[in-house]
């Protein structure tokens, strides 16, 4: 899934203490102007995407208040804000028609296929002059690469799964907190366990509103599978690895009992019944989830669990990574794209690589009531986001010592992108196969998969290419 699904943020005020601090230590970084949208006066203007509605009138208010800090920090930029956002239909029409905006946030599943169309500007040179090429994460700048080596994009949301476990059920289940699952064996171990022991569901899983095949392509690839081919041509899911995702959840469900009595989902739901203690283990976005269960519903910090997703037969597990990369414009100029860089790094990098920033941030979410410190996916180099960490420090109020099932994988892991083409529309057609092994005790995994196959091929054949 895309960054959309993520827990609204509840702290405005660190945002506008980050973009502060780092307007500050960019002052003076202004970027020359030459040709393209220079004014007279060699001004270079920009236009980005992504402003909040007027209805959104306080993350409106604080996208503005960013624009005018950066502005003062960058006399020689001038950012003209836009509502556009991502959609695959406008933003073939903004391409065609010259109306792109200059800096745009846009889903990794979409990002190479736009490197593909030519859709998205090559910024390796300008990530060099602004500082950002050796500060970036390794692993997620490899999603934003083309063939040819070069960089079209800024991973600035990334994200991988973990699976989230209640320690509290685990430890009336006689299971050790502190040894959470680590293969798919010992998940489906555990929550019979926890099944048995506490009458709770052992383990749930999310399957509406595309969320069943958003988590299913997580299992697929830790268990060494894929969706689509790397063209995103052809569906690639009926293999053994989606067969042994589908089997064991048929098994954990219809022989074991373990999974409940809700097969219906959503990822607030599913967020709400683990607060309220009523599942043992579910695999979400870290951000997302601890979000959801402790700050909107209220579960014990001390009872979240959170570990890598569990690995299974396979040679080449990986983890399901997502977020947002910001591209840039292909007609932008040169001096465009250094203004556009200089803006992504102040507004979407700021606090990971400016100390005020990130101690700005901190205290206010910490005041605020946000959770500081939930363990996630850099955006920046290991070593930089090991600097970050050092530096909210006094203000993390999250129970790390609790994630390090995640977070002692984290730097390590191999992540592979959700599908690269029409990826909710192959998520909703999952959606239905594993309502139907979740519900029908007689469900043929072989034949819905052939079937769900066939469904997506045409799918995928109507696709834009």
């Amino acid at each position: 899934m895309t960054t959309p699904r993520r827990a609204p943020r509840r702290a405005p005020a660190a945002l506008l203490g980050g973009a502060t601090a780092l307007a500050l230590a960019l002052a003076g970084c202004s970027t020359p102007s030459s040709g393209g949208s220079a004014a007279g006066d060699g001004t270079v203007t920009i236009t980005v995407g992504d402003r909040p509605s007027a209805d959104q009138a306080a993350a409106r208010a604080i996208y503005d208040r960013r624009v005018q800090e950066f502005q003062k920090a960058n006399p020689g930029i001038r950012i003209e804000p836009s509502e556009t956002v991502w959609d695959v239909q406008t933003f073939q029409a903004n391409v065609a028609g010259g109306t792109l905006p200059d800096v745009l946030k846009v889903p990794f599943t979409e990002i190479q296929a736009l490197i593909a169309r030519k859709q998205v500007a090559d910024i390796t040179d300008q990530l060099k002059e602004v500082g950002l090429a050796d500060r970036l994460n390794p692993q997620t700048v490899k999603i934003v690469q083309g063939r040819d080596g070069r960089t079209y994009g800024v991973p600035v949301l990334p994200y991988a799964i973990g699976l989230f476990y209640n320690r509290a059920l685990f430890e009336k289940a006689g299971l050790d907190p502190a040894k959470p699952p680590r293969t798919w064996a010992e998940v489906r171990a555990a929550a019979k366990a926890v099944a048995e022991k506490t009458g709770q569901a052992g383990y749930a899983q999310m399957a509406t509103e595309n969320t069943g095949g958003w988590m299913l392509t997580a299992q697929s690839y830790s268990m060494g599978g894929s969706i689509e081919s790397e063209d995103g041509a052809k569906a690639t899911f009926d293999d053994a690895a989606m067969r042994n995702a589908l089997t064991l959840l048929k098994g954990m469900r219809w022989e074991d009992d373990s999974m409940g009595t809700n097969f219906l989902y959503n990822m607030n739901d599913i967020a709400k019944d683990f607060a309220a203690g009523k599942i043992g283990m579910f695999l979400s976005v870290p951000s997302a989830a601890y979000q959801a269960v402790v700050i909107n519903f209220d579960m014990p910090k001390k009872d979240v669990g959170l570990t890598a997703v569990p690995t299974g037969p396979g040679n080449d597990n990986k983890v399901l990574s997502g977020g947002s990369v910001e591209i840039v414009n292909p007609k932008a100029s040169e001096a465009e794209k250094s203004a556009a860089l200089k803006w992504i790094a102040f507004f979407d990098l700021g606090k990971y690589i400016n100390q005020e920033a990130a101690v700005a941030d901190a205290k206010a979410s910490a005041q605020d009531g946000g959770a500081v410190g939930i363990p996630r996916l850099s955006p920046i180099s290991p070593e930089g986001f090991e600097r970050y960490k050092e530096w909210i420090a006094e203000y993390v109020n999250v129970p790390l010592e609790n994630f390090t099932g995640y977070t002692d994988n984290l730097a390590t892991v191999q992540l592979k992108t959700e599908p690269v083409k029409s990826a909710q529309e192959v998520y909703a057609v999952l959606d239905t196969v594993l309502q139907k092994v979740l519900t029908d005790k007689g469900a043929d995994v072989d034949a819905l998969l052939r079937e769900a196959v066939a469904t997506v091929d045409t799918k995928l054949a109507r696709a834009p290419r």
